[in-house]
């Protein structure tokens, strides 16, 4: 797979988030209405001195794990909170590489949009492979938001600074809601179908659970 708009990764801090103030005007925030099939599930996890990243990849809507990849590099970026995506992308980029067939569809344990410069791990991987992603977080990083009902599928925007830039959306009554975002090649109505489409009765989508999943047997075996 040949990536795009490839930048380099040995930054100071100062100037990754001048690359993610560059990136942030190529992001795409609407979806072409093309076949999904194949769905990814990605985390990322830390073991001392290095970073590995699981890729699960679902058939869709059945959601069975079809493929996986497992991938562990050095950590060449310090842990910035608002720069992850530095530490991260590129064991991610080694993982897809090894896919026999690249997914359709990006849902990224992190943020797409609701980042505080509108550039979080699924929107800068988005970017990278040109595939549509979603930010699918556990916590919210920046923006506000009115209580959510307890029913599921019911959401609310979050906002920050006048904008939408995500959904809390409830997965499951009488449990937290999740956050979720566009990433690249995405709006945010599909953002929050896709992300109900692949939640079964927990809290997190399939693919979250399944990539989560596959690092923690990485990390145990470490």
């Amino acid at each position: 797979m040949k990536y795009g708009k490839i930048h380099p990764w040995d930054l100071s801090p100062k100037d990754a988030i001048a690359v993610q103030e560059t990136l942030r005007r190529e992001v795409v925030l609407s979806f072409e209405d093309r076949p999904v099939a194949r769905i990814a599930g990605i985390d990322v996890g830390f073991d001392g001195e290095s970073v590995f990243a699981a890729v699960a990849v679902l058939g869709f809507p059945g959601l069975d794990l079809e493929e996986y990849a497992i991938s562990m590099l050095p950590a060449t970026f310090p842990y910035v909170p608002g720069l992850l995506s530095f530490r991260e992308v590129p064991v991610v980029l080694d993982s897809l590489e090894t896919l026999e067939k690249l997914p359709d569809l990006l849902l990224c344990d992190g943020q797409g949009i609701a980042h505080p410069r509108r550039l979080g791990i699924a929107s800068h991987l988005g970017l990278l492979t040109g595939i549509p992603s979603i930010g699918v977080a556990k916590t919210r990083l920046v923006g506000t938001h009115s209580p959510v009902p307890d029913a599921r599928g019911a959401w609310v925007p979050l906002m920050d600074r006048g904008e939408v830039i995500g959904a809390v959306l409830r997965t499951r009554c009488g449990v937290k809601p999740i956050y979720v975002s566009p990433g690249h090649k995405m709006d945010l109505e599909h953002a929050i179908s896709f992300t109900m489409a692949a939640t079964t009765r927990y809290r997190l989508p399939e693919t979250t659970r399944w990539a989560h999943r596959l690092a923690s047997r990485k990390l145990k075996s470490s």
